[in-house]
């Protein structure tokens, strides 16, 4: 199986290839079980409704344990529930893996993993199966601010995805889920406590590491379920934590070129880079981490691109450009090019009023960023018109 950045199949090789599994032994798979702290059980009445049913099933690890899958589509490994969870009683709801409607072979689910302390609720991890749209712009607001938010870094060695401490989402194989046009990538995505929730770099660490080995693996477990051949592999090595740094007028966000007018070089002069080159997207935040007041993305992944194709054909009013076209509708301004990799977005999106009241730091930036990150990705020069204010 065939994967690369655009997550469509046709690029660099980053799964393995392996032959159909045997059916699985039984007996190792109930002794893996017994073992281990998060041991999975559900009572025989609940086994034939999950059968029966809708395919929704829930573990108890206080019940007898029965031999069973692994949390989430047979996926996490007992290690990786340890890193998450710690020694915890923990309960999964599961939700079965179902196919989307049309000839492709999207699927969507949902899996939720509680852990207790006595009777309180400590920590909960919530996995997402699911195609991104762009036909009716529905993933094209709420999905981009928690999982293209500055804290997220490319996952690397050429898995089409990012994470962070709290959030992480990875791409599936175009060649394996199919994609129609308008749509984005299928994808796994993890939330785990608030978007943005920060702590000390060292737990931020180790969470964003557990974090994204058990997006890894729910990702394989799904491929099993697509009848899909291959793995992914969990990266070695994960980019240095997002951190916020002083910014130059003449280099906003780190980009070259990009001026910060000057009315704002002191309200706007600290702000968080993440994503990076060689990345889905690049994203600077200003403000907040949980709550920023100003977001400029650059989104180069081809197929991640299309959730924004509903908003930069029929959000507001029209923004022109040598090599495409966009929209601007108040505190957002999108504009889409043609590229040499295929399209590419540029987003500055305006969350709160600047001091002066004001919302119009979209109609004054997208110019100077579009021009700014096309030089520096390889796209430009790209110079673009807007509408009479």
């Amino acid at each position: 199986m065939d994967t690369n950045g655009n997550g469509n199949g046709d690029g660099a090789t980053v799964a393995e290839e392996r032959a159909p599994e045997p059916v699985p032994d039984r007996v190792p798979a109930l002794r893996r079980l017994l073992r281990s702290r998060t041991a999975r059980a559900v009572t025989a009445a609940g086994l034939a409704g999950a059968l029966l049913g809708a395919g929704a099933v829930a573990w108890r690890t206080d019940t007898l344990p029965l031999a069973g899958p692994a949390p989430c589509w047979d996926s996490l490994a007992d290690a990786t529930m340890s890193d998450l969870f710690g020694d915890r009683r923990t309960e999964v709801e599961e939700q079965s893996l179902q196919a989307g409607p049309g000839d492709w072979k999207a699927m969507y689910g949902q899996c939720r993993i509680t852990s207790y302390k006595d009777d309180a609720a400590r920590r909960q991890v919530t996995l997402r199966v699911h195609q991104l749209d762009g036909l009716r712009g529905t993933d094209a607001h709420e999905w981009p601010r928690e999982y293209l938010a500055a804290g997220l870094v490319p996952l690397g060695d050429g898995l089409p995805g990012m994470t962070s401490a709290s959030r992480a989402w990875l791409a599936l194989p175009q060649s394996c889920t199919g994609r129609d046009e308008f749509t984005g990538p299928t994808v796994v995505d993890i939330a785990m406590g608030p978007a943005g929730l920060e702590g000390s770099a060292e737990y931020d660490r180790e969470d964003r590491a557990a974090l994204t080995r058990a997006l890894v693996e729910a990702t394989n477990g799904v491929i099993r379920e697509f009848g899909c051949s291959g793995t992914y592999r969990t990266p070695h090595d994960l980019p240095s934590l997002v951190t916020e740094q002083d910014t130059r007028a003449d280099a906003f966000c780190s980009v070259k070129g990009l001026t910060l007018p000057a009315a704002y070089r002191e309200e706007l002069a600290r702000t968080r880079v993440g994503g990076g080159d060689g990345g889905p997207a690049r994203v600077c935040e200003v403000g907040d981490a949980s709550s920023p007041s100003l977001r400029m993305t650059t989104v180069t992944d081809a197929a991640l691109s299309e959730i924004f194709h509903r908003d930069v054909l029929k959000s507001g009013l029209p923004v022109k450009g040598p090599k495409g076209y966009g929209k601007l509708n108040g505190g957002r301004a999108l504009y889409r090019a043609s590229c040499q990799t295929g399209h590419v977005v540029f987003m500055v999106e305006q969350f709160e009023r600047t001091d002066d009241g004001g919302f119009g730091l979209t109609r004054e930036l997208l110019p100077g960023y579009v021009a700014a990150e096309a030089e520096r990705i390889g796209c430009g020069p790209e110079k673009v018109t807007l509408p009479d204010s």
